[in-house]
């Protein structure tokens, strides 16, 4: 079912959404065009869209957009640097959500767009409790289906039996992630349900290059081949996890093509780092947030158990540190962590490029130091195919040089899942982590309460990167395509279409008319070039953020223009 899923998936890309449908003037209209000019044809003319247009003087800064231009009030067209058959996938994410410009440029690009968000989404922010909780409300303005249930609680404990001891009370009707020993639990209970969550994610130890010892690729694949991920899918994953072969899960196309990764030999890796100069070992860290993912499950039980791999197998004393979950995340992706480092990664969209380009393009964080040409350049050449076949030599190449250079250890693909109130309609575990609850409600209840592993960061998800913050915005604002309730297909939401020319390097978008932001302002296409522009122009007024990182654009879409100015 995967495979047909993600094949699926492709097809549509490559149709490129809907077909445009045309028509020509009827006879009566053609008469009626003869005839004298009536009072309301000799009125003054509509005054003439002011569209917003962004552009770069040409592409040698090195990202992929050229052009973004507002048509007319309800046309929006990118022009590309290069072909992107991906382009659909990545425009229905979270964090490339429309926003409306009046209200993103009061804010000033910060202050309370990361804490009420204005959006077109089912539900809008009514208050958030840092600390305790978030309150969503039904917005009766929406211009789909309305959400089932008025008001949506998001609450959050890093502890999974916590989770489950409140879904059992009734406190809560919908939990994530419940840990490994809590299936079987859930179950047996017949007051609730569970739905497994499919396993396309990666959980990996990273490295960053510009920090001795790890400067050495020779550190690095010793340390790799002395891991027992077997033991650590063994004793901490639930069931329907299975050991990493490959960075990205073998479901994706292309994903598990290229030699495997290394197995199990200490002794090998004892060698090798002996030869790199570390014949006793040396001191490092492990860092990490106790945040439960699907990737990672049991958080601080996996860092102890590395740290014990590590001391018994190559001598190596590593120190395990906690962090702050933003803190975390900020220090990893400015390449701040000088250790070791427990991280992972949910699918966005089932393509290669969510998994590899994000973390190993050009484009990507710093947060394993130097990139590597040979693995950056497959990357760019694979992304602009659009057939399976055609792009497989490159991600071979890819995965290869990624065995090679080592700048992670690719662990697990967790199995995970969520829990509900058996009575729960609407239930659902979504594979990319984004579930809808406009769907869900427990008949006779007007509130609809979810916990999932951590508070969100903030609600302004063009700068975030953790499934809590994105989980809720998904809620309140909406990208110009969207993925399936509980599926990877992509279909329309403020756009009704979007579709490529020839060879996929331009893309117009129509929007649907009369779609309401939470504020009562009406959706044009000036709003979608502001909020792609605000994250795209780093020298753009705007372009502030909570950490002013905006990973997932320059994961996804090279470099930002006016970077160095």
């Amino acid at each position: 079912m995967k495979q047909k899923l993600f094949l699926l998936m492709s097809l549509m890309v490559l149709v490129s959404m809907l077909l445009v449908s045309c028509g020509g003037a009827t006879e009566a209209a053609t008469e009626a065009a003869t005839e004298a000019p009536t009072e309301a044809a000799t009125e003054a003319p509509v005054e003439a869209y002011d569209g917003m247009v962004s552009e770069a003087p040409n592409c040698d800064y090195g990202g992929e957009f050229l052009r973004i231009e507002a048509v007319d009030e309800y046309t929006v067209q990118f022009t590309l640097c290069y072909p992107d058959p991906a382009f659909p996938s990545k425009i229905a994410f979270t964090a490339f959500a429309i926003l409306p410009s009046e209200y993103v440029e009061a804010s000033g690009g910060a202050g309370d767009l990361l804490t009420h968000p204005i959006g077109t989404g089912p539900y809008m922010v009514a208050d958030w409790v840092r600390g305790e909780q978030l309150v969503l409300t039904r917005f009766d303005g929406y211009w789909g289906d309305a959400a089932l249930t008025p008001t949506l609680v998001f609450r959050w404990s890093t502890e999974s039996a916590q989770r489950v001891l409140e879904l059992q009370a009734g406190t809560v009707d919908g939990i994530d992630n419940p840990g490994p020993g809590d299936f079987a639990v859930i179950q047996a209970d017949p007051g609730l349900q569970l739905v497994a969550r499919p396993a396309l994610n990666i959980f990996y130890i990273g490295f960053n290059n510009t920090y001795p010892p790890f400067d050495d690729e020779r550190v690095r694949q010793a340390i790799a081949m002395s891991i027992d991920r077997q033991r650590i899918v063994d004793n901490f994953y639930p069931v329907g996890s299975e050991v990493a072969s490959h960075f990205t899960p073998c479901a994706i196309p292309n994903g598990c093509v290229g030699e495997a990764w290394y197995t199990f030999d200490p002794e090998a890796g004892r060698a090798l780092l002996a030869d790199a100069g570390y014949p006793d070992g040396f001191t490092t860290s492990i860092f990490f947030r106790d945040v439960v993912r699907g990737y990672l499950p049991q958080v601080s039980n996996v860092a102890q158990d590395i740290q014990a791999q590590l001391l018994e197998n190559l001598n190596i004393d590593a120190q395990v540190v906690s962090m702050e979950s933003g803190a975390f995340l900020d220090a990893a992706d400015s390449g701040q962590l000088d250790g070791l480092h427990l991280l992972g990664w949910g699918a966005d969209y089932p393509d290669q490029t969510n998994f590899l380009d994000y973390h190993f393009g050009s484009g990507s964080s710093n947060q394993f130091g130097e990139k590597w040409p040979d693995i950056y350049e497959n990357l760019a050449a694979g992304a602009q195919l659009a057939d399976d076949a055609a792009r497989a030599p490159y991600y071979e190449a890819a995965n290869n040089a990624i065995r090679q250079h080592v700048p992670m250890i690719p662990v697990a693909h967790g199995g995970s899942a969520t829990a509900y109130d058996a009575a729960a309609v609407g239930a659902h575990a979504s594979p990319l982590g984004n579930e809808y609850f406009a769907v869900m409600e427990v008949p006779g209840q007007d509130t609809f309460v979810w916990m999932q592993n951590a508070e969100p960061i903030s609600l302004f998800c063009a700068d975030e990167t953790d499934g809590e913050s994105l989980r809720a915005c998904e809620q309140v604002t909406e990208a110009l395509l969207a993925y399936e309730v509980g599926g990877t297909a992509v279909k329309p939401s403020l756009a009704e279409r979007c579709e490529a020319n020839a060879d996929l390097t331009v893309w117009t978008c129509y929007l649907r008319q009369g779609v309401q932001f939470h504020d009562g302002t009406t959706l044009d296409a000036n709003d979608v070039v502001l909020s792609f522009t605000l994250q795209w122009d780093a020298n753009h007024p705007l372009h502030v953020g909570n950490t002013g990182a905006f990973t997932y654009f320059t994961s996804l879409f090279g470099g930002f223009l006016n970077a160095d100015e």
